[in-house]
């Protein structure tokens, strides 16, 4: 069993979502290792005593548990299958946990090469962007060996509220595809239900009074609606990375022969948004679509 005692855990991506995440592994007393490409978005966690390392084979030499949350795959390769990466330096039954919205097949190649040196790999993307993050009530999607996961499900716990367990490696990332499926046409009908209340004369916020609890309803619509209102447009996700998660899904789509219109056209309305310069910007920025 995993217990602060017998564990040192690494993390790898302390940014909107990570620098939480990580910050719950410490409060429950687990000793934490931190590294970042950029240093400065670990200093909270460096303040409330984590330990910096400058590269991941160093916290591979140290870390018996290691959670990864980066922004692309390449990313995720780099850190995993890099000469000076993960599972070309990580101890013999440590486990490595890649959070990060990454390529199924990627997740698999990475399972191989671990497994072939006894690590442990699973793949455990989540949805529920910086508010679940922070509230530690994140969906986890969990690929890869079941006693693997049974093995880390105590700390999974500690991240989120619904962890579900979907098959062998890559299925917790091919969950998240269909999880950004499923948002990215959502989140155009969310934006074009606003706006056509505006256009109407409604008041938005009264809108959303009836239609968030009704069979309408949807977690983009009842937290990332009220920022559209608001102005805020700051990033819980980035439209950049869910452009990138949509690019993933459409490639797996094609692999299987399968059309996927919805998920073409809200990829196309976001691209057309990063061309504007909002790819560092949430996703609920498509609303300014509408506006400009």
């Amino acid at each position: 069993m995993l217990t602060p005692g017998n564990t040192v855990i690494g993390f790898i991506g302390t940014g909107v979502m990570g620098k939480s995440m990580a910050g719950h592994l410490m409060a429950a007393g687990y000793p934490l290792i931190v590294f970042s490409r950029t240093k400065e978005k670990s200093g909270e966690l460096l303040e409330k005593g984590a330990i910096w390392v400058d590269t991941p084979k160093e916290m591979a030499e140290k870390a018996n548990v290691i959670i990864t949350m980066v922004g692309y795959p390449s990313d995720v390769e780099e850190i995993y299958l890099g000469e000076n990466g993960l599972v070309n330096n990580a101890r013999s039954d440590s486990y490595l946990i890649d959070m990060t919205t990454s390529a199924p097949s990627l997740a698999r190649r990475i399972y191989e090469a671990a497994n072939e040196k006894g690590i442990h790999t699973i793949d455990a993307p989540v949805s529920g962007g910086d508010v679940g993050a922070q509230e530690a009530k994140l969906s986890i999607m969990v690929g890869g060996e079941e006693l693997d996961v049974e093995a880390i499900r105590p700390l999974l716990n500690l991240l989120g509220t619904n962890i579900v367990y979907q098959g062998k490696a890559g299925a917790g990332q091919h969950t998240k595809m269909c999880n950004q499926i499923a948002i990215a046409s959502n989140m155009i009908g969310v934006c074009e239900a606003i706006i056509y209340a505006e256009k109407a004369g409604l008041n938005p916020e009264s809108v959303l009074k009836s239609i968030t609890t009704g069979a309408a309803g949807s977690w983009s619509l009842s937290n990332l609606a009220p920022r559209m209102l608001n102005g805020n447009f700051e990033p819980g996700f980035y439209i950049k990375h869910f452009i990138k998660d949509m690019k993933i899904a459409l490639e797996e789509a094609e692999q299987m022969e399968m059309k996927v219109p919805g998920l073409a056209l809200a990829k196309s309305l976001y691209d057309q948004l990063a061309e504007m310069g909002e790819e560092n910007s949430g996703t609920q920025a498509l609303y300014k679509y509408w506006k400009s």
